[in-house]
């Protein structure tokens, strides 16, 4: 797909401000990208999404796997657009049917060099799919996948703040522990800072009726931010309700920048650095 038929896959808008200095999304999903505007997930489609980007200071991308085709899909992604990396797992309302085959091909997938991260994992009480008990055994093996591998930990937490917490300390948490699309409050977020935790926020953030993860923001240290798109899913204001795209960050990061009261750059500035160091990627 070409470059304008890339931009019918994100929100149909004009382009935002660009965010400088550049940065990167640390948990969006190419693939669903592609579902959602009805067209095939191709090599094409992907050097699309992130042509767009990139006109708007939006250099990498993590597409993050949630089940087994969409992990395969994503690794397969990231070796071949440098531009892009890859997150390996299944999704805890997708558990149903997963073998030991599975999870060793997971655990192959996730030594690649071009994957950064174990995820998305973790616990979802919001969807009535899973049972919360098998959710919580695959979430544990997740967290010995990751530090069999030694890579970062990346969270799916929705209704799920405690026992989430729990488990890690249980388990014993990895090195490095990302919570994508943080919905905690503010008590959350401190005790995700005291564990060491990185807390990544997505589109949410800029909406009118999300105070609680504005005040979560506030108190969360710099080092401690990622910020993110999730697409094709939580697209922020004032575009709320329309497909998401890697283009569309540079909202999310002046809304986020606004919550911690940091200026745009300090902010982007921060983020490169914990991509650094907690994904291993280059300071753009």
């Amino acid at each position: 797909m070409g470059l304008a038929g890339a931009r019918g896959t994100g929100a149909g808008v004009g382009d935002p401000e660009p965010a400088v200095p550049t940065i990167f999304d640390s948990h969006t999903h190419l693939d669903a990208m592609a579902q959602k505007a009805g067209v095939a997930a191709s090599s094409e489609f992907v050097a699309g999404v992130m042509d767009e980007a990139r006109a708007v200071g939006v250099v990498r991308a993590i597409t993050v796997g949630d089940t087994m085709g969409s992990s395969r899909w994503c690794v397969g992604a990231a070796r071949q657009h440098p531009d892009v990396y890859a997150a390996v797992a299944v999704h805890p309302t997708e558990i149903a049917g997963i073998t030991e085959d599975d999870y060793a091909e997971l655990e192959a997938l996730a030594r690649d060099p071009r994957v950064v991260a174990v995820g998305e994992t973790g616990l979802d009480y919001y969807w009535d799919r899973t049972a919360p008990a098998d959710q919580q055994r695959e979430f544990r093996r997740h967290i010995a996948l990751a530090k069999a591998v030694g890579k970062p930990l990346m969270i799916h937490d929705r209704d799920a703040h405690a026992d989430v917490l729990r488990i890690l300390r249980e388990e014993g948490a990895p090195e490095q522990v990302v919570f994508h699309a943080f919905s905690g409050d503010a008590e959350m977020a401190r005790a995700c800072v005291a564990a060491g935790y990185v807390l990544s926020f997505a589109g949410v953030v800029t909406f009118k009726n999300a105070p609680a993860l504005r005040a979560a923001a506030a108190v969360t240290p710099a080092e401690h931010l990622l910020v993110e798109t999730d697409a094709p899913f939580l697209t922020p204001h004032p575009f709320r309700g329309r497909p998401n795209a890697p283009r569309l960050l540079p909202l999310t990061v002046a809304g986020l920048a606004a919550a911690a009261g940091l200026e745009i750059e300090a902010l982007c500035a921060a983020v490169s650095a914990t991509g650094s160091r907690i994904f291993g990627l280059p300071t753009p």
